[in-house]
This record gives C-alpha cells, sequence and structure tokens, in this order.
C-alpha cells in the first residue's frame, strides 16, 4: 500500500511555497506602507540618542546632500507608478531612489557621531527599503510584465534611456518633501550641537541649586 504521505509530498510542497512567498509579499506590503511613520519614530530615537559635532556635521552633511541630489535627479526621470524607464541614473540603479535614501542615512548617521544611531539607521534602512523594494518589484511585475523583466535585465524599454532630467517632474514626484526633511534633520543637528550641551549644563546648576 502507498504511503499517502509520500503522495501528498510533492503537490504541497509548491502550495507551501506559494503560501510563503504570499505571505512575504504581504509582510513586505504592509511595513512598506509603514515606513514613513516609522521614519518619524526612529529620527525621534536618532535625535535623542545624537551626539553631533560640528567636524562630524561637516563630514555627514555633504554625504547627505549627495543623497538627496541623487535622489532628485531619480525623480526627475520618472512618473511613478506609470512607467518603467531606463534614463538617468536608472541606467545604472534599478532602485536609485533607495540607494540616494542609503546614502542619506548613512551621511546623518555620520554627522550624529553615535554608535547607537549607526545600528538604528541601519536597521530602520534595511528592514524598510527591502520591504520596499520587494512591494515595488511585485507591483511592477504585476503591472508591466515582461517590460520590466527585459529592464532588470539591461535591455532598453523604449529608447527612453536618452530622455533628459525634468525638474517639474521631480516636483510630480513630490520630491521637496524629502529635501525638506533633509534640511530640517540637519538643521536639527546643528542646533543640538550648537545649544544641547548648553542648556543641559544650565539646567543642571539650576536643578542642583541650593534653595531651588
Amino acid at each position: 500500500m502507498a504511503d499517502p504521505r509520500r503522495e501528498a509530498g510533492p503537490t504541497r510542497g509548491p502550495a507551501v511555497r506559494s503560501w510563503l512567498a504570499r505571505l512575504r509579499t504581504g509582510l513586505a506590503e504592509a511595513l512598506a506602507r509603514r515606513r514613513v511613520p516609522l521614519g518619524f519614530l526612529f529620527g525621534a530615537i536618532v535625535l535623542w540618542l545624537a551626539a553631533p559635532t560640528p567636524a562630524t556635521l561637516l563630514l555627514g552633511t555633504p554625504i547627505a546632500a549627495a543623497g538627496e541630489a541623487l535622489r532628485i535627479w531619480a525623480a526627475g526621470h520618472l512618473n511613478k507608478a506609470r512607467e518603467v524607464t531606463s534614463s538617468g541614473p536608472y541606467r545604472w540603479f534599478a532602485h536609485p531612489l533607495y540607494v540616494g535614501s542609503s546614502v542619506i542615512g548613512m551621511g546623518l548617521a555620520i554627522a550624529c557621531s553615535s554608535p547607537a544611531v549607526f545600528v538604528l539607521v541601519a536597521t530602520y534602512l534595511g528592514a524598510t527599503l527591502t520591504a520596499a523594494v520587494t512591494s515595488e518589484e511585485a507591483f511592477l511585475r504585476r503591472t508591466f510584465g515582461d517590460r520590466y523583466d527585459r529592464y532588470r535585465r539591461g535591455s532598453p524599454t523604449s529608447g527612453d534611456h536618452a530622455r533628459r532630467f525634468s525638474l517639474s517632474q521631480a516636483r510630480a514626484n513630490r520630491e521637496y518633501r524629502a529635501v525638506v526633511g533633509v534640511l530640517l534633520a540637519v538643521l536639527l543637528l546643528a542646533l543640538k550641537a550648537t545649544y544641547n550641551g548648553a542648556f543641559w549644563r544650565t539646567a543642571g546648576t539650576y536643578l542642583v541649586r541650593p534653595g531651588g
């Protein structure tokens, strides 16, 4: 008599793998949708742990600016969710917006001058950007099919590799919000580097003053 477990095994394996793939995609999409509110939470913790100095700000800020410049360049070459393009930085990077975000994170972590911040930034970017890439690639394959696969193989999609950068397209993609975010982060770190030490020394003196 045949063993029913052996008969069920070959058919059950693909079903389990399919279920795991759907679960992985679902979790990635959920994390990708929440990466902005998670970013605010991690940002607040990072600011609290940061110990910036003028030297680390001078080192980290240009790196963050370079990352944002890459994002602006990419945003000016893409009509999000409506096309696959191979122009601008998309000729070299599959996800230049996320590469730019990683460079920004590295620059800000350097500016913060804190090992704990490096760990937090690496954890946040590693988790959320991996989830975003997984979710985005699933969407692009559903939407564009073979065209996206040909793009990933390095084949031009429609002769658009010669397309010129468009600042209006970058604005349409709301890249100005990322610019404001980077500027605000640098400003807050600069304020902390300049005033935070004096503030806490003054507060400590007040708290321990006799008769206070």
